[in-house]
């Protein structure tokens, strides 16, 4: 069964922005409580359909990396990523921008993609046992953060 959770935030910039600060993956460990960060792999440097990226996570003391390709790349509007670990679907996270009079909308998702095994591995590495409830107030925090710095 497939879950999937999104949170809301006005956020008071451009679509353009805001797009460039969310497709910047080796940044994202600033404004999100879990991931720390990554680097473009396989040849990419930046952003585009079908990059792929290293992620860094933490959560406590547990430490882990996941395998990103990106799925979604329409500058000012939509970036998406399907991650694995060790060759299997974990999620896919999907960030859609709306323009608002007073800057736009983003909305991000994660739905899950896990199977039983990596479901199971995955607490046991993370720490994590609820991980949609987990992944919501870290999506929440997350567009905080984004909106404080591209605001500032």
């Amino acid at each position: 069964m497939t879950t999937a959770v999104s949170v809301s935030r006005s956020i008071a910039a451009s679509p353009d922005q805001v797009w460039a600060l969310i497709a910047d993956l080796p940044r994202m460990g600033e404004w999100s409580p879990e991931n720390t960060g990554g680097t473009w792999t396989k040849g990419a440097s930046g952003p585009a359909l079908g990059a792929h990226f290293k992620g860094s996570n933490a959560s406590g003391r547990r430490r882990w990396s996941t395998a990103v390709v990106v799925t979604a790349c329409e500058p000012g509007e939509t970036f998406g990523f399907d991650v694995h670990a060790s060759g299997m679907r974990v999620a896919n996270w999907s960030y859609v921008i709306e323009p608002a009079a007073d800057g736009c909308v983003v909305t991000e998702t994660w739905t899950d993609q896990c199977g039983w095994l990596i479901a199971t591995l995955g607490g046991i590495i993370s720490g994590v046992s609820d991980r949609g409830a987990y992944n919501e107030t870290g999506m929440e925090a997350t567009l905080a953060a984004l909106a404080a710095t591209v605001e500032a």
